[in-house]
């Protein structure tokens, strides 16, 4: 896991290596183990290293291939690089290291730009060709590992985190008002876009090539597929093939040189994740944060799993750590995080910041629990599955409107006022239609509505997830795995039948902005989701934890925001100086917060959303 920033001239002149040093000395909270810079012609590199794999010297990058002809800058790690090392030794490839870097560079001199296809993990990349001078990037198929790039003043430029790139005065920390429209719709970027002018995120599952007078041509090699399965395996068959999936992707990604943790949150996700490693790692150190509810109400009462947490604990002999978070605790942490964050992304993040703090203080690896949700339909009441044939227009419609989460495509006008001249041809359903790519003309089954939305989160909310996860370890110099995204159990789950993760239709769905008693209730019977993976865990798993109710991890800050955080909330925010004042209209911001402390509305989203803004690089300028 490492920092990797580049830097290609597309006029051909020489580039600026110091330029690129700077560029890497933005990224040095990913890599504090070591540092790395290289130069062609009209391409420089640099590199910030966290060691996991084979700590030596001999491992550092930019890293050259015995031939000279190629030089690798790489971010995360290949998990079945010793297989892939076999397999190119019988090519007749020679190795000097025990890295998987070099694995991954010897893979694509032999294999070529396909050589991704092979790669089980979470990577991006850039592989210079002297002789050809051109440049290869990829990204891995989930997004586990980011990859930012900008085109523009006759440069490219691309790097491990924006802020790298917007140091560089080619580009700058300009507002992308497109973007934040976007964000502002869905609490999370659906397109390529960020809040930086010209900034742009390198797609999930695709690779590109780009060279001196030639743009960026991105090729996907990779997407999910839900599907119902012409045939398949007696439900008895799949969920022991599940449960032997979900074993062998923990193993695999145990594989370090360094200490390995897990994050215990209490749910399924993460406490298998940990059952399974502390098979294999005696004494495993595991990591809990809860919060300090003394003022939640409603069903904020139930938002801190630390018991359950415990008590896999006690069952798996972890070395267990804990944090309690109270409603000062945003408050404190909100400049750092957001310097880290850069621009605001999905859902809450501070209490994700604060736990991995806590476990970068003893290991530098931690496990996640991150994707089982995502592939096995752990969010019911968000999959719009209409109980009739619908055509795929249709069916658009109905999610998108069910979908907004933020800020609704009536109210943007007035909020966004000094800005609104520019973003008023944002078309936020042309964005939403266009993450499902190629679709069926016609949605005719109830497993197909299903599929539909299993693809539409993996493609949204999973790969938001992936990308504040990987800023908020790395701020801390902590890399966190992602074992549910193994390939074998992805290919695995995108073919388990809808019936098998839901036990039934939901007819009525739950606007998540207003969490109010009809939100208590529903989520007081949400069993339903992840059902085969509960059943295929539950010989080794308490039952306290297989059949319970779905929590997603997040603080009571919808009562705080009207409590023990309100003057926090409005010296940020409705202050004459506020930042947010010059795209927004303080009005219509102060009567939102009002809805939100009369009770009137849940704005506890926007409201979070707002703070990341106000404390955001960005220039907030019309």
């Amino acid at each position: 896991m490492c920092g990797i920033a580049g830097l290609l001239r597309l006029d051909g002149a020489p580039a600026d290596l110091a330029a690129v040093q700077r560029m890497g000395d933005a990224l040095a909270h990913r890599g504090p183990d070591g540092e790395g810079s290289w130069s062609d012609g009209p391409l420089a590199f640099a590199h910030r290293r966290l060691a996991i794999l084979d700590l030596s010297p001999a491992a550092a990058q930019p890293f050259r291939h015995a031939s000279g002809r190629y030089v690798v800058t790489y971010n995360g790690e290949v998990y079945n690089f010793r297989e892939l090392r076999a397999q190119l030794r019988q090519l007749g490839a020679e190795f000097r290291t025990e890295s998987d870097t070099e694995v991954l560079l010897e893979a694509f001199v032999r294999w070529g730009p396909e050589c991704v296809s092979r790669f089980n993990g979470m990577f991006a990349f850039a592989i210079w060709d002297q002789r050809e001078q051109r440049l290869f990037l990829a990204r891995d198929r989930y997004g586990v590992k980011p990859l930012y790039y900008f085109e523009g003043g006759g440069q490219f430029l691309f790097a491990s985190e924006p802020v790298a790139i917007t140091s560089q005065p080619a580009c700058g920390r300009r507002l992308a008002v497109d973007g934040l429209v976007e964000y502002l719709t869905f609490q999370n970027f659906f397109s390529g876009r960020t809040l930086y002018q010209g900034v742009r995120m390198f797609p999930a599952g695709h690779s590109g090539w780009i060279s001196a007078g030639r743009s960026l041509e991105l090729r996907q090699y990779w997407d999910f597929s839900f599907r119902e399965p012409e045939r398949t395996a007696s439900p008895g068959e799949l969920r022991e093939e599940l449960s032997g999936l979900l074993q062998q992707a923990v193993h695999r990604q145990l594989v370090s040189d360094v200490e390995v943790g897990a994050y215990l949150s209490g749910g399924i996700d993460s406490g298998c994740v940990t059952a399974i490693a502390a098979r294999e790692l005696p004494f495993l150190k595991s990591f809990t944060c809860g919060f300090d509810l003394h003022s939640a109400n409603g069903i904020e009462v139930a938002f801190d799993e630390r018991e359950r947490a415990e008590h896999m604990s006690y069952l798996y002999k972890t070395e267990h750590y804990e944090m309690v978070l109270k409603s000062g605790d945003m408050e404190r942490v909100m400049p750092r995080l957001m310097r880290h964050m850069g621009e605001p992304r999905v859902g809450q993040s501070y209490p994700n910041f604060y736990v991995a703090g806590l476990a970068s203080k003893f290991v530098k690896v931690v496990l996640t629990g991150t994707g089982g949700d995502e592939l096995f339909g752990g969010y019911p009441w968000r999959y719009f599955a209409p109980d009739r044939p619908m055509a795929f227009d249709d069916y658009v419609d109905g999610y998108y409107a069910n979908w907004q989460r933020l800020v609704p495509p009536e109210g943007m006008g007035d909020l966004l006022a000094p800005v609104w001249q520019q973003a008023r041809q944002v078309d936020t359903r042309q964005i939403f239609k266009d993450v499902f790519g190629s679709h069926p003309s016609h949605l005719n089954t109830y497993e197909d509505y299903v599929n539909s939305a299993l693809y539409f989160e993996a493609k949204t909310f999973l790969h938001g997830l992936l990308v504040v996860e990987d800023k908020l370890s790395m701020a801390h110099g902590l890399e966190s795995r992602v074992p549910f995204l193994d390939n074998d159990l992805v290919d695995f789950a995108m073919r388990v039948p809808a019936r098998l993760k839901l036990a039934s239709r939901h007819e009525e769905r739950l606007d998540e902005n207003t969490l109010g008693p009809k939100a208590e209730q529903y989520f007081q019977r949400t069993h339903d989701g992840k059902l085969i993976l509960r059943e295929a865990v539950e010989p080794w798993m308490p039952k306290m934890v297989t059949r319970a109710a779905k929590q997603g991890f997040s603080a009571p800050d919808a009562s705080w925001f009207r409590g023990e955080s309100l003057q926090y909330v409005q010296r940020c925010l409705l202050r004459p100086q506020a930042r947010i004042n010059g795209i927004m209209n303080p009005e219509v911001v102060g009567r939102l917060l009002q809805e939100h402390m009369s009770g009137q509305r849940n704005r506890r989203l926007l409201i979070w959303s707002l703070l990341c803004l106000e404390h955001s690089d960005v220039d907030l300028v019309a």
